[in-house]
């Protein structure tokens, strides 16, 4: 048996972190227990074997604070249209090989989950681009257009993102029982059978358990480039159905580029919400 030859690779870690969040405005400086947000990312980032973090931010109360906590920052364009971009910045002015882009707002990201993103490289030469996922955890999340969700091939490459159910359950919706319309004396008139349905529809997708879960997945927003490639990436303009899902990564696959996914064993939490903030706090 040929055993797969390996070879070195420096993978710095660049974290996007911005101050004008429309739902958390100030987010990455939220303080939890005595330490601000950027900071439990920072630490998280840096116990995997990444050689180098940076925090990449449009503020300077964002870099303050996190070389107030000894990390490094860098003070980036305020033009930029997302946190790849900003990424992409920082990473055009340093010498690595990977680059992993670990959002500002994900406090349990698994440190071994982004070391086995960027292993992925040095076993495929020809991977341009990791992300993780996780097996989606309820029906709640299927139906959150929130939570992203993936579907893969049997080599583990991404086939496309959503914020809808994917895989549809047809199997599953179509054992529901009729749309029954009420018909009241005098009242108001009934919902058209076609909003009646998609409730129910939405209603039962919910409902679904681990069991009918089973080849889910759900994505996590950490992904690790090939330097050049994420260069090259970010110089596209964004594409069709990036804008209408609004998610960045649909735009590595219209350009008919692969996204390699690597397993996650637990869901990380991205801090959007005020509930979210409430969920880390109560775990940690």
């Amino acid at each position: 048996m040929v055993k797969k030859k390996t070879y070195y690779m420096k993978a710095v870690a660049i974290i996007p972190a911005r101050y004008a969040s429309t739902r958390l405005p100030g987010k990455p400086l939220i303080m939890i227990k005595g330490k601000p947000l950027i900071q439990y990312v920072y630490e998280r980032v840096q116990s995997s074997s990444i050689q180098q973090v940076i925090v990449a931010t449009d503020d300077e109360r964002i870099v303050s604070a996190v070389r107030g906590f000894g990390g490094e920052a860098v003070l980036t364009s305020s033009r930029h249209r997302s946190g790849t971009e900003r990424v992409a910045e920082v990473a055009a002015g340093i010498e690595t090989d990977i680059v992993v882009n670990c959002q500002g707002d994900e406090p349990l990201i698994e440190p071994e989950a982004i070391d086995r993103a960027i292993a992925s490289f040095a076993q495929d030469p020809s991977i341009m681009v990791t992300t993780l996922i996780t097996p989606l955890q309820g029906g709640n999340d299927l139906g959150n257009p929130n939570v992203v969700k993936v579907v893969v091939d049997h080599d583990g490459f991404a086939l496309y993102f959503s914020r809808a159910p994917i895989p549809y359950p047809r199997d599953v919706l179509e054992k529901r029982p009729p749309v029954a319309l009420a018909k009241p004396k005098g009242g108001p008139r009934p919902e058209p059978p076609s909003a009646s349905a998609s409730a129910k529809e939405g209603e039962l997708i919910t409902r679904l358990d681990k069991r009918e879960l089973e080849g889910y997945w759900q994505h996590i927003g950490l992904y690790a480039f090939r330097r050049e490639f994420l260069l090259k990436l970010t110089a596209l303009p964004p594409s069709p159905l990036e804008k209408r899902e609004k998610l960045e990564q649909l735009r590595i696959l219209e350009n008919g580029y692969k996204i390699k996914t690597v397993l996650c064993s637990a869901p990380s939490i991205g801090i959007d919400t005020q509930q979210d903030m409430e969920r880390f706090t109560a775990l940690i």
